[in-house]
């Protein structure tokens, strides 16, 4: 998983691949073609780019021989040795040439391989997340985030404000419609999860009703004068400094999306709010995994006219969505207040 000059690649639109996307891709991919042969997958990467004559030679063959070698030595296979061949077919399955929809509602995976990788390629301080979910008749039905990188005692521990990295710590989040949203330390030992009654914890969003009292986060290429409760808030993102009515505590945590609302469903943030800029397209798989899990939790997530997410917007593909404005997902408590003020204001700036 570790990532060298080598090991990067930048992909046609100018954002960057490593063996650790083809190669998350590629063993999820192929684990669930064993398990689950009839869902089809939608995921991020295809291996055109890796084939094509756009990638320098030697470079494309070192990703090659690392996403194999990655993958041979975790994957469940009791047939042959598998071939590079093998390896290339396994992340195509979930490119966006495998599979189309009709109209009608589908079950199928949405996977994430990496959603984070400009803070995953700066090393340890990232919060990436591996994201997968399951679709059926059109509806989020499971969930699983994986955070390597965030230390276990920033979930469900009320008394740690830590949003810090832990390398080699990391929670997995699991979400099943009408069941919860729950989480355990990725150094939990297999055995542990049926011996252990302790190991799994609900995840429960945080029971803050004041905004000026909640936690809130944004990406890391937006700022907070860019999102509409910017005209209701200023922010800081000094906790020690004095807030009033009118001023929110903005959180800072180096990671993608997933990061965000994982942060969210385990009670470490209030809200999430993302603009969906015109020129960038918002993919299912960095929202679908994320979305199920708030709920889960007890929080609530919708576009910013107040409209639930539509997964199946993109009718052949399920691979765009297409929200009003942006997203926001909050703890539930604050929900109602913010879509009034994120729907007036978006709504506003568009008359305007």
């Amino acid at each position: 998983m570790l990532v060298g000059d080598e090991k990067i690649l930048e992909k046609n639109d100018q954002t960057h691949v490593t063996i650790a996307d083809f190669g998350v891709q590629a063993l999820i991919s192929f684990e669930l073609q064993q398990l689950f042969p009839s869902i089809p997958l939608v995921a991020e990467e295809d291996s055109a780019f890796i084939r094509s004559s756009n990638a320098a030679d030697s470079k494309s063959n070192t990703l090659v021989e690392s996403i194999s070698s990655f993958f041979t030595k975790h994957v469940n296979n009791n047939g042959p040795p598998l071939t590079h061949d093998d390896v290339l077919r396994a992340i195509d399955r979930g490119g966006k040439d495998a599979v189309s929809f009709d109209s009608n509602p589908a079950t199928y995976w949405l996977l994430d391989p990496i959603d984070g990788t400009k803070g995953f390629l700066k090393g340890e301080d990232s919060l990436y997340v591996v994201g997968l979910a399951l679709v059926v008749d059109g509806k989020l039905a499971v969930g699983v985030m994986g955070c390597p990188n965030l230390a276990e005692t920033t979930v469900g521990d009320t008394e740690d404000e830590s949003i810090a990295a832990c390398p080699g710590h990391g929670i997995l989040m699991v979400s099943h419609v009408g069941c919860g949203t729950w989480s355990r330390p990725m150094s939990a030992e297999i055995s542990q999860l049926t011996t252990a009654p302790d190991v799994w914890k609900r995840c429960s969003v945080d029971p803050c009703s004041v905004a000026q009292m909640a936690r809130f986060c944004i990406v890391d290429s937006h700022t907070w004068d860019m999102m509409p409760l910017s005209a209701h808030f200023s922010s800081t993102m000094d906790e020690s400094e004095p807030r009033d009515e009118n001023k929110i505590l903005l959180q800072n945590s180096c990671g993608g999306s997933l990061s965000k609302y994982l942060l969210v469903a385990c009670g470490r943030m209030s809200v999430f709010i993302l603009l969906a800029r015109a020129e960038k397209l918002l993919k299912a798989w960095d929202h679908a995994v994320g979305v199920i899990c708030v709920e889960e939790a007890g929080g609530q997530t919708c576009d910013w006219s107040g409209k639930p997410l539509d997964f199946g917007a993109d009718l052949t593909g399920h691979r765009i969505i297409y929200p009003s404005g942006g997203v926001l997902a909050t703890n539930g408590a604050l929900h109602d207040k913010l879509v009034e003020m994120v729907s007036a204001n978006y709504k506003n700036s568009n008359v305007e």
